[in-house]
C-alpha cells in the first residue's frame, strides 16, 4: 500500500517556506507520485521522496549558484537511480523551473503562492481522506448486505448435507485362457 506523502505544516520564515515549496512541488509531480504509489522504489518509496525533498533543500542551501538545469539533472538522476524511471517528458524540467521560481519568490519575501499551494494540498488531502472513508464505509455496507443475503438464503449446514454415495464397482473376474494363464485386460476394457 502506498504511503501518504509527508508535508510539513505552514512555514514561518523564508527558509521554511522554501522547504515547504520544494516538498509541495515534488509531491505534486505526477511522475514521482506515480512512482511512489506504485512502489517502484521499493517499500520505502515514500521515504525516498521525503529524502529527495531534503536533499534538494540542502543542495540549494549549500550551492546557491544551482540553476534549473542542474536541478533538472538531479531530478532525472534520482528518478532513474531510486525509482527505475526514465523521465523523458520534460516534466523534471518543469518541476525544476517551478522550484527555482518559488526560490526567487521566497528570496523577495513573497509567500502567497506557496501559501496557496499549501491550502490546495490540504484540500486535496482532505478530499482523498473523505473519499477513502466513503469507499471503506461502502465496502463494509456491501459486506453486511452479503452476509444478510447468505443468512437468509436457507443454505443447509454441512451436517445436514447428504452423504455422497458411490455405487460400488463390479468386480471383474479374471479371464483364464486354455493354458491356465490369466489374461491381462486394460482398465478401459473392464
Amino acid at each position: 500500500m502506498a504511503t501518504q506523502p509527508t508535508v510539513a505544516p505552514p512555514a514561518t520564515d523564508a527558509t521554511s517556506y522554501f522547504d515547504l515549496a520544494i516538498t509541495l512541488a515534488l509531491n505534486n509531480w505526477p511522475a514521482l507520485t506515480l512512482a511512489v504509489q506504485s512502489n517502484w522504489g521499493g517499500p520505502t518509496s515514500g521515504d525516498k521522496r521525503d529524502w529527495l525533498c531534503g536533499a534538494i533543500s540542502e543542495m540549494m542551501a549549500d550551492r546557491p549558484e544551482t540553476d534549473a538545469e542542474d536541478l533538472e539533472d538531479v531530478l532525472i538522476q534520482v528518478m532513474n537511480d531510486e525509482f527505475d524511471v526514465v523521465i523523458d517528458d520534460e516534466s523534471a524540467g518543469n518541476v525544476a523551473l517551478e522550484i527555482m521560481e518559488l526560490k526567487a519568490q521566497t528570496l523577495r519575501g513573497e509567500f502567497a503562492t506557496i501559501q496557496s499551494m499549501w491550502e490546495a494540498w490540504q484540500r486535496k488531502t482532505q478530499q482523498k481522506s473523505a473519499s477513502m472513508f466513503k469507499q471503506v464505509e461502502s465496502r463494509e455496507e456491501d459486506q453486511e448486505t452479503d452476509e444478510e443475503i447468505e443468512d437468509d438464503s436457507g443454505d443447509m449446514e454441512m451436517d445436514d448435507a447428504p452423504a455422497l454415495v458411490r455405487a460400488p464397482r463390479e468386480k471383474v473376474e479374471p479371464e483364464i485362457d486354455d493354458d491356465g494363464f490369466t489374461k491381462v485386460v486394460g482398465k478401459k476394457k473392464r
